[in-house]
Formats: structure tokens, sequence, C-alpha cells
């Protein structure tokens, strides 16, 4: 439900200060919890730039002008673009299934931007999937430092986005403190939900599941993600379906899952 709640904050907050804010809530509760891991705080400053800095700005400022659904059904491309930045750096073999998978993610999206309730939001769509691309290269980075625990790395990773994110909001946005300032009980309630819920809870769990379960024992829960959000944004942001959206996401949806529930190769 993220995405339908970061949705709903964005009619206040601009983007990268909202993710900001996020991150810093993050960082503030689980710091108190993990120690500094000193040898690594270098490539941990990097990996947040790439992974969160980068990739959330472009998501975010994506998602401020595309709707809630259509966005949580474009990010399902994230799974095909991670399998294949394995394959063209790191030399690993996908089988012909995955690439099958591949090939309908993509041809969702297709549908999906070829939708008329998307003509003008082109823009949009591509900051969607460059924040998408960026992700799958941020994963990379942060999945050599998994060693250290789940808690600990995304405890790091938001107090290294934290002052990262500011900064580049100080650059790129304006009107911060007055919209501090002025910022009710929900739009503050959201980003505790992000920053606690969302991002500590949510994302030191999905580390920890990594850690104890194979990735194709996990991975399939990824699923659930479009099915909420789209759910959630038609029930609590109103927000209409159209068929055109709603068989690509149908198809992006079933391309993941023709990756992800492919047992027996432990990837």
């Amino acid at each position: 439900m993220g995405i339908v709640f970061a949705k709903a904050a964005l009619d206040y907050f601009p983007p990268i200060l909202l993710i900001a804010f996020r991150f810093t809530v993050t960082a503030g509760v689980l710091l108190w919890f993990v120690k500094p891991p000193w040898p690594l705080l270098g490539r941990i400053a990097f990996g947040a730039l790439i992974a969160v800095v980068i990739q959330y700005s472009l998501t975010f400022t994506g998602l401020k002008y595309l709707d809630a659904s259509v966005t949580a059904l474009v990010i399902q491309l994230e799974v095909p673009i991670l399998i294949l930045l394995g394959a063209l750096f790191f030399g690993e073999r996908p089988s012909l299934r995955k690439y099958l998978g591949i090939a309908a993610t993509f041809m969702g999206v297709i549908l999906i931007a070829g939708d008329p309730k998307l003509e003008g939001a082109y823009f949009p769509l591509v900051l969607l999937l460059a924040g998408v691309t960026t992700w799958a290269v941020g994963q990379i980075l942060v999945r050599q430092l998994a060693g250290i625990g789940g808690f600990t790395l995304i405890a790091w990773v938001a107090a290294m986005a934290a002052p990262q994110l500011f900064f580049a909001s100080w650059l790129l946005e304006d009107n911060q403190w007055q919209l501090i300032q002025d910022a009710d009980w929900v739009v503050w309630g959201t980003v505790v939900y992000l920053g606690l819920v969302m991002t500590a809870l949510g994302y030191g769990l999905w580390y920890r599941l990594l850690g104890l379960y194979p990735l194709h024992q996990v991975a399939p829960f990824l699923l659930l993600l479009p099915v909420t959000s789209v759910l959630g944004s038609v029930l609590l942001l109103g927000e209409t379906l159209s068929l055109g959206v709603a068989i690509g996401g149908a198809v992006v949806i079933a391309g993941v899952a023709f990756i992800v529930l492919e047992k027996g190769d432990g990837s």
C-alpha cells in the first residue's frame, strides 16, 4: 500500500522532500539498534545514492503525474530488468522461460502506454521507467552488502540517503519550509507510515527473508504488490482502471509470475 499512501502525500509535498522525510524516519528509528558497519559506509553511501536518491527521485516524480495503479503495474518491470542486467554484467544465464516472461512484461507495459488514458503523460512514464532501471542497478550494488544483516543495511542506507535527498530537494524543489510549517497531521502520518511500515519494517523483513529462504520461494510474494496497490488506488484514491490498463497490467503480472514462479534454478 506504500504507493497508494505516497500518491496521496504527493498532493502536498514535492517528491524528493517526501522521500527525504521518509528515510529520515527510517534512520531515526533503526540506527539506535544496529552497529555502524564502518568499513562499508563508503560503499553504502554510494549504493544509497543509486538505489534510493536517484531511483526514488525519478520514480516518485513519475508517480506524482501518473495514477498509483499505473505506477504499481509499470514498476513490475524491476524484476525482468534486474534479470537482464545480471545476464549482461555477471554472465548469468536466464532460462528460456524467464526470457518469455520478460517479453510478456514489456509487451504489457507497451499496452499500458498505448492506453488513451496516458496520452500526453509519456514524460512521467519515461521517468518511471528510468527509476525502475536505476532500482535494478542499485539492487546489484546493495546485494553485495547484504551480509551485514537486513535491518543494519536498511538503517544505514536510510541514514546515508536522507542528507543526500534533502540536498537534492534544496537544489531542485522550492517552498519547502512553508510546506513543512503548513503540513497537517494526515500528511505527517503518511510520512511516518512510509518511513516505519513501508521502509523500516517492510524492507527489514524483506532482507531478512532473503537471507533465510531461496529467492524463488520469496519472490512470488512480490506479485501481491500490484494487486494491493491497484485495489487501494481504486478504493482509497478513487482512481478508475481503464480496460487498456487492466489488460496491460494483467499481461505484466502474468509475465512476472512466469519469471518468479520458476523453481529448481535457485534464482
